[in-house]
């Protein structure tokens, strides 16, 4: 059985405690890799070359950020690119 996760929101104050126990360059990372979902999400119908290029760059930035996602954690990775 699949559960869709919807999300719930959470107080500022459980958000600033969880990131306090995360390290600075691993939310960073996410930031990083939910912009790139949104990048490469916007460039989806290649209509030209540098479109190809933007989105592979976007790719590429995505794997990394998700590269250090997964090593301080796998279920941190991002998805939703493919």
């Amino acid at each position: 059985m699949h559960h869709d996760l919807v999300p719930v929101p959470i107080p500022d104050a459980v958000a600033m405690l969880i990131g306090t126990s995360i390290p600075l360059h691993v939310l960073q990372a996410e930031i990083d890799a939910v912009g790139e979902v949104r990048e490469i999400r916007r460039l989806r119908p290649l209509a030209s070359d540098e479109d190809r290029q933007d989105y592979e760059a976007a790719v590429g930035r995505l794997a990394r950020a998700n590269k250090t996602l997964a090593a301080y954690n796998p279920k941190l990775i991002v998805r939703g690119a493919a």
